[in-house]
């Protein structure tokens, strides 16, 4: 399973044997059932993941009950609440597996001691923030700008595997509709 990490990691940065000793030794190995909620609102996150196989959504509920979705994240990717986990502080959004899930996780602690001890993985680390604050940023405004198909349209071309793997009603919230307009949109794109 490190495997894949590893090559992620070395697609970026240059590892040594240390360096992936250490990524073996704190990234701990596991595999969750679909609909496993692994992370909890309300609490402080406790891991980060890496995905292996499998798709893992972060949702909260708005104030009507509803679940909003507002990330799906497939292989090779990272994913946990990321502000609560830097900062150690109660998460606002829940982590769930949509799918039966391979995952690597590592706790801060261990976060924190891996980049400490590996040029490598700080400067990946860095990285991976930072292209987390692109993406979040460029979801905001395609929210903002995109109409419904637009948003559909980009989703399917960029990450088509999402629709054979993920429920209708996720990837409706995620985009920012209801269920119904996701499915006129695609009858429209159909015809």
């Amino acid at each position: 399973m490190h495997g894949q990490l590893l090559k992620l990691i070395s697609q970026n940065v240059t590892l040594s044997d240390n360096d992936s000793d250490w990524c073996r030794q704190y990234f701990e190995p596991v595999f969750l059932p679909k609909n496993k909620v692994i992370e909890e609102e309300k609490k402080i996150p406790k891991y980060l993941y890496f995905i292996v196989l499998g798709f893992v959504r972060l949702f909260h509920y708005n104030d009507k009950g509803d679940e909003v979705t507002t990330h799906i994240n497939c292989p090779p990717g990272f994913i946990t609440s990321y502000f609560n986990f830097i900062n150690q502080t109660k998460a606002n959004e829940n982590l769930e597996c949509i799918t039966d899930c391979e995952l690597l996780r590592i706790t801060k602690d261990n976060l924190d001691l891996l980049t400490q001890q590996s040029k490598a993985f700080k400067d990946f680390s860095i990285l991976v923030f930072q292209q987390s604050l692109a993406y979040n940023d460029n979801r905001s405004k395609e929210l903002a700008s995109l109409t419904a198909e637009q948003r559909y349209r980009k989703l399917i071309d960029n990450y088509p595997h999402i629709l054979h793997n993920v429920p209708l009603q996720y990837i409706a919230s995620f985009l920012g509709m209801n269920p119904k307009s996701l499915s006129r949109i695609r009858k429209e794109i159909i015809k």
